[in-house]
């Protein structure tokens, strides 16, 4: 019998939330060991019924069945997949008749996924999102600044470039970010290019110790990854977002989701789609 347990995610669509809403779940038994498989677009019967092989194959393998979290709207491929060897949380079976209940309505199987382009509108609010944050990355240009929604702020590798872009992506705000170089770290004042706007600045922070790892990863044993560049750095800017009352969070501990949902508390911004 295998040690790790086989997980799959099965999926008509991406396969983003059946991965998201099991991962949370399996996070609870992180003394366990999973080895995960993610089977996307599973939208026709002969998809379902190649499925269907391949978990009982696992299960006759490993010689224990493996668990399946399922999101596929389509009922007769969903039946298909109940066949499988496999102990199944079927995400649509859960909880769609006992909403349809509490709503007083009949469900209507949808023409676009949840992952899809479906609402043009909302998509573009996205990628026009994306676009701002990747013409704005690392203090590239002020045009169009004040269009900004937020502007992150920090020492190089701190994570603003990651941040912005999963704002943009799954929220629609538009995020700059800029680098603090020695400088800026120097002076008693703000970049000359943000002082306009002060009120969009929002500053990220990190314990020295991981910024020395990061920085090394990417310069070995340059002055720019030696602990007390990085410990001198932080220290100074923090001591800017303090002098100019600039709201900062340490990114050390935190994942870029758990980032960008503080953020958008912090700053009070709202989804853009």
């Amino acid at each position: 019998m295998s040690t790790s347990r086989h997980i799959f995610y099965i999926s008509d669509r991406t396969g983003l939330t059946a991965e998201n809403i099991g991962e949370a779940l399996l996070n609870q038994f992180g003394h366990l060991k999973f080895k995960r498989f993610t089977l996307p677009f599973i939208n026709t019967v002969e998809k379902a019924r190649t499925v269907v092989a391949e978990v009982n194959r696992s299960a006759e393998q490993e010689g224990q069945r493996p668990i399946a979290f399922v999101s596929v709207v389509d009922d007769e491929i969903r039946s298909i997949i109940k066949e499988a060897n496999a102990f199944q949380i079927n995400f649509f079976d859960t909880f769609l008749d006992v909403l349809a209940k509490e709503l007083n309505a009949e469900a209507k199987q949808a023409e676009q996924g949840h992952h899809s382009i479906g609402n043009t509108q909302r998509y573009d609010a996205r990628m026009e999102a994306v676009n701002f944050s990747l013409n704005h990355d690392d203090g590239i240009s002020d045009k169009n600044l004040q269009e900004a929604d937020v502007i992150l702020m920090g020492v190089s590798r701190s994570g603003k470039t990651p941040t912005c872009l999963y704002l943009a992506l799954q929220y629609g705000i538009r995020a700059a970010n800029y680098p603090l170089i020695p400088d800026d770290l120097e002076s008693t004042d703000l970049p000359r290019m943000l002082k306009p706007y002060k009120d969009k600045i929002f500053g990220l922070t990190i314990q020295p110790e991981r910024l020395q790892a990061i920085r090394q990863e990417r310069r070995p044993n340059s002055s720019y990854a030696k602990i007390d560049t990085c410990r001198s750095e932080i220290a100074d800017a923090q001591a800017m977002f303090k002098r100019h009352g600039i709201p900062f969070t340490n990114t050390t501990d935190k994942s870029v989701e758990e980032l960008a949902v503080y953020i958008l508390q912090a700053c009070k911004l709202q989804r853009r789609f």
